[in-house]
């Protein structure tokens, strides 16, 4: 791990990558077909593979697959494969959210990143020279937002939907899950907003979380729509009973810096070196994920304990 105060700024790598999109996948039962972009180094093998999730929000395209331009790039030129859905709940589709499933498609979301798991040869097959470059059994899952609620359901997390149903779809096949700002459990859900408008957030139960995760959470990351309870979104770390991981970031707010995309007017905490950060920190943990003998993840707990002006936290349980 580099030293914090050597970290690049995201967008300056010198590594090529390519960008392949639309791959459009019929899904049995899904109210849309499923939209992909997949992005990758032009050169390589054995590329280990990053599903990335989008968040939920008032922007038409940031949460579609054209979002989190700034881990998709950072990733690909670290010699990652990354695949983007478009999930349901992504304004621009202009689906139907009176539904069962409401406006939040938690369900589908899961049910997106199986069926990418189940269709993973079909998917790299359709990126001319991408097939046979991939390392298939080291794919791991990152989301912000309801993105991270995704992965938190991907690593055991329940949800139980407004109508009764308690859904379950933990995903054994991942080697990382990293929750990027997700909402905290129900205790603390507060806002009037999200009460009337996502009252399924009431369902979320984080104690049946049986995979080991990284969570993220910012320690200025409020917002009074939802709760007003100090480091929230914290909660599956504390909540969950496995053992797993929460990076406490100082002074991030809920877009971490910028990670949703490029100059984007929802950034209230604008730094190139914020998201840089992050991702170099994300990096660490899924590396030491996926080799127990890699010891970034320790050595990067270790710079912080040791720097009087850490940028974050990590602990440990």
């Amino acid at each position: 791990m580099k030293n914090q105060d050597q970290i690049s700024v995201i967008g300056l790598s010198s590594n090529p990558v390519i960008t392949y999109s639309p791959i459009v996948m019929p899904v049995s039962g899904r109210p849309a077909d499923m939209h992909l972009k997949v992005s990758a180094p032009v050169s390589g093998n054995n590329l280990p593979i990053v599903i990335l999730s989008h968040g939920h929000g008032a922007s038409t395209y940031l949460s579609s697959l054209r979002g989190l331009a700034p881990l998709t790039e950072f990733f690909s030129s670290k010699g990652f494969i990354v695949i983007q859905p478009t999930h349901p709940d992504a304004k621009l589709l202009g689906l139907d959210t009176t539904g069962p499933e409401g406006g939040l498609f938690l369900k589908s979301r899961a049910k997106d990143i199986h069926f990418i798991l189940d269709n993973l040869d079909h998917i790299l097959a359709r990126v001319p020279g991408l097939e046979h470059r991939a390392d298939k059994s080291q794919v791991s899952a990152i989301g912000h937002s309801l993105g991270a609620l995704t992965v938190g359901m991907l690593a055991g997390a329940e949800v139980t939907d407004t109508l009764g149903e308690t859904i379950s779809l933990s995903e054994t096949r991942l080697k990382a899950l990293v929750m990027i700002g997700a909402p905290g459990g129900p205790e603390g859900l507060n806002g009037d907003f999200a009460l009337t408008h996502y009252p399924v957030l009431k369902g979320i139960n984080y104690t049946s979380m049986s995979l080991p995760t990284l969570v993220i959470n910012g320690d200025r990351d409020i917002n009074l729509n939802f709760s007003n309870v100090e480091n929230w979104r914290a909660d599956p770390y504390y909540q969950s009973p496995v053992q797993s991981s929460l990076l406490t970031v100082f002074g991030a707010e809920h877009i971490y810096g910028g990670i949703s995309g490029w100059d984007v007017a929802e950034t209230t905490d604008e730094s190139p070196q914020l998201v840089a950060f992050l991702c170099e920190s994300i990096l660490a943990y899924i590396r030491s994920a996926m080799d127990p003998s890699d010891k970034s993840w320790a050595e990067l707990q270790k710079d912080f304990q040791n720097d009087p002006d850490a940028k974050a936290r990590i602990d440990n349980k």
